[in-house]
């Protein structure tokens, strides 16, 4: 799946916070929002990548897709609808 096939609803710029904050803020944000919409996610943390990964699975969001493009990472998240 494109990013161009998919609907931004919020963004979340977490660039500069090291884990675990770019995943707690990701949480929060996405408490923030109805279930089926997406939260896009960039940070700059390289354990982020394994971190959102474990989350979708644990959470039930799912994880859309993720980059990394020279050292920030970016995650499309859609909220569940449980």
């Amino acid at each position: 799946m494109s990013t161009s096939e998919v609907t931004v609803h919020q963004s979340l710029d977490a660039c500069g916070l090291t884990c675990p904050l770019p995943l707690l803020k990701a949480k929060q944000a996405l408490n923030g929002l109805d279930a089926g919409l997406v939260l896009e996610v960039q940070c700059t943390d390289p354990g982020s990548v394994r971190d959102f990964e474990v989350f979708a699975k644990q959470s039930g969001n799912e994880l859309l897709r993720s980059e990394e493009d020279s050292g920030t990472y970016t995650y499309w998240l859609r909220k569940h609808a449980g």
